[in-house]
């Protein structure tokens, strides 16, 4: 590659990055795999169409194809555990790009079963390269070109640095949508605290506990306790809120009453979720 090539690799790569994380926050884990794509099969030269290819516990999924034709082929490889996607899942080159460069040809041999289905469906040349080495989900970008010996050494290149790059956003996406679920069941048990704090006069610590011990009652997470509880007692108000939006003397926001006139919940009521 002369200068000029790389000069102008480099700024691809820049321009991708920058349209990545300026299209959607990286929360959305779907949007930055959809970016992914998109911006691959701009970057990449020779490339037409492509997707990702997802492997969690075994099981090899689809995201984001650009065509229903896309779609199909990458999920083809996942059910016959065969093709270039699952060559750069499990087994990819030190720069972590695999090349099918005659799906019609000689790479008919190397998959057999994967090649005559690509080949009928319009496609004779594939790249596909690793995204992910670690964790639970493994997957790789793949790419597709209508005529063979598309990707060449520029595009392996390219295709190797977009994976690397294109890897730690997939990485920081699914870290940042772990620690929002993190911080939506803190703030969930932290609803329901204070929902007991209130209801039965006690402390933020002895609340806690009450969660504690009716999870392990009830064979359930703690979170889902919480959320059960919330949206019980939002049901009670809704259910027992005067027609004129004004509550009556006595009612407790939770429902229950406590002038006498109406059933008291007990603990054991009020923490049992529905099954």
């Amino acid at each position: 590659m002369h200068p000029g090539q790389a000069e102008q690799l480099v700024v691809a790569l820049r321009k991708a990055a920058q349209t990545l994380l300026e299209r959607r926050s990286i929360r959305d884990l779907q949007q930055t795999l959809s970016d992914i794509v998109a911006a691959a099969v701009e970057t990449i030269p020779g490339a037409t169409a492509g997707g990702i290819s997802v492997s969690e516990d075994g099981i090899v999924d689809t995201r984001n194809p650009t065509s229903r034709g896309i779609s199909e082929l990458d999920r083809l490889q996942g059910e016959l555990h065969e093709g270039p996607s699952i060559t750069a899942i499990e087994s990819p080159t030190e720069d972590g790009v695999v090349i099918a460069q005659d799906l019609g040809g000689v790479d008919r041999e190397r998959w057999p079963r994967f090649a005559p289905t690509a080949v009928a469906a319009g496609y004779r040349s594939m790249l596909s390269a690793q995204l992910a080495t670690a964790g639970p989900m493994r997957a790789s970008l793949n790419l597709y070109a209508a005529e063979p010996h598309v990707f060449d050494l520029e595009a392996r290149l390219t295709a190797g640095l977009f994976g690397v790059q294109a890897a730690m956003l997939l990485h920081g996406s699914e870290q940042a949508v772990h620690l929002g679920r993190a911080v939506d069941s803190r703030d969930i048990i932290g609803q329901a605290k204070g929902v007991l704090m209130e209801r039965f006069g006690v402390d933020e610590t002895e609340a806690f506990q009450m969660l504690v011990e009716s999870s392990q009652s009830t064979n359930l997470k703690l979170v889902d306790v919480a959320r059960w509880l919330v949206g019980e007692v939002g049901r009670r108000r809704t259910r027992r809120a005067p027609t004129d939006g004004a509550r009556t003397d006595g009612a407790r926001l939770d429902g229950a009453r406590t002038d006498g006139h109406g059933p008291e919940v007990t603990t054991s009521e009020l923490l049992r979720p529905e099954r």
